[in-house]
């Protein structure tokens, strides 16, 4: 956290491989600004149930017993409090009673839960939240329609007309595993050269005049080899994320065998973010199958090629979901998908493709 804080930034994102310190440095950094300056924690996710029940009573446990055995509640309140506990969304400084053989706790709490599904309700509630903790926020598959919008009236909710709170700026935490290289976070937040940062690099965006300073960390492996290493050294890519911090990547089909440009019976492209793909038809024989390439040279007949796009274009032959087709080319095209006969030129190719598709799911739900 230290270096990220230097960077002066509102935003402070970190991502990387599995268990390497990002969620407890974000907790151990909010604990320690309410216990100094008394500004409240506020922890964000995406539904209400991963709050509910042992997930939001362990939420802080390793602050009460890290890996070493160490209790940081317990040194960061000069011994008043050893625990933490949980009740209806709130997290409250406790101590153990031997005497009474119970949990005596401080009587406000200094950490929130909310869920993004359910900020509506809270739009009326003011909270003295100083550290706003957004754990998770990466996902492959559950994205909320509109999140980033629903992300942003939920920051607006917490941190009303403050930039400051006791003299301290507000900030936003984000962390996150590397489960996914397309995130919906880094368009929305103009955080461009996500997918070309090194492990330990840090960069910095600005916003023009705004002021606003995001600072975007890749984080660094602890250790070259941890030992539960060797309970995932399968051969297998999806793996390197835990044990790495490498951009997991799912596996795709893979063209079987070569086909002639004679058997190409139609091409449609994919814009996806900066990437296009060219998607061609091929039949042949007893075969008829999709193959996915990029496209690395400028579209040729941008006016007549069918052209799926996250885009809005006033063009008729730019379309939106390839999941929900409105014409019989679209029927066609979707047959290959829904009966899986789609090939791919890499394991990236098929990730770029399947974050289009979930796009394209999830438009209008």
């Amino acid at each position: 956290m230290k270096k990220l804080l230097n960077t002066g930034g509102r935003y402070l994102i970190c991502f990387g491989e599995r268990s390497n310190g990002k969620t407890f440095q974000s907790l151990l950094f909010g604990l320690s600004e309410y216990i100094k300056h008394g500004n409240k924690v506020a922890i964000i996710r995406r539904f209400r149930e991963d709050f509910k029940g042992k997930r939001g009573s362990a939420y802080w446990d390793n602050l009460c017993f890290d890996g070493e055995g160490k209790n940081h509640v317990k040194e960061l309140t000069n011994g008043k409090y050893d625990s933490i506990t949980y009740y209806a969304g709130k997290w409250f400084l406790a101590y153990y009673d031997h005497d009474e053989e119970k949990y005596i706790t401080q009587p406000e709490p200094f950490a929130y839960a909310f869920a993004l599904t359910e900020m509506e309700h809270e739009k009326g509630n003011t909270y003295a939240v100083g550290t706003i903790i957004f754990d998770e926020f990466m996902t492959r598959t559950n994205y909320l329609p509109d999140e980033f919008v629903l992300f942003m009236n939920t920051l607006s909710t917490l941190i009303r007309s403050r930039d400051t709170l006791n003299s301290q700026p507000i900030r936003v935490i984000m962390c996150a595993n590397t489960i996914s290289q397309y995130c919906p976070y880094w368009e929305e937040m103009g955080l461009t050269n996500i997918r070309r940062m090194k492990k330990g690099q840090i960069d910095i965006y600005n916003y023009g005049d705004s002021g606003l300073k995001v600072a975007v960390e890749y984080c660094d492996s602890p250790n070259t080899f941890k030992p539960s290493d060797v309970y995932f050294a399968f051969d297998n890519p999806k793996l390197k994320m835990i044990t790495g911090g490498a951009w997991e990547l799912d596996i795709y089909p893979h063209l079987q065998n070569k086909y002639s440009e004679k058997d190409i019976k139609f091409i449609y492209f994919v814009k996806f973010q900066e990437h296009i793909l060219q998607c061609e038809i091929v039949v042949r024989d007893n075969e008829a199958f999709t193959f996915i390439h990029k496209k690395t040279t400028p579209l040729k007949a941008e006016d007549k090629d069918i052209i799926f796009t996250t885009e809005a274009d006033q063009r008729a032959n730019y379309l939106g979901r390839l999941t929900k087709p409105l014409t019989k080319a679209g029927k066609k095209i979707l047959y290959f998908f829904a009966n899986n006969k789609v090939f791919y030129q890499s394991n990236e190719v098929g990730e770029i493709m399947q974050h289009y598709l979930n796009w394209s799911n999830n438009l209008l739900k």
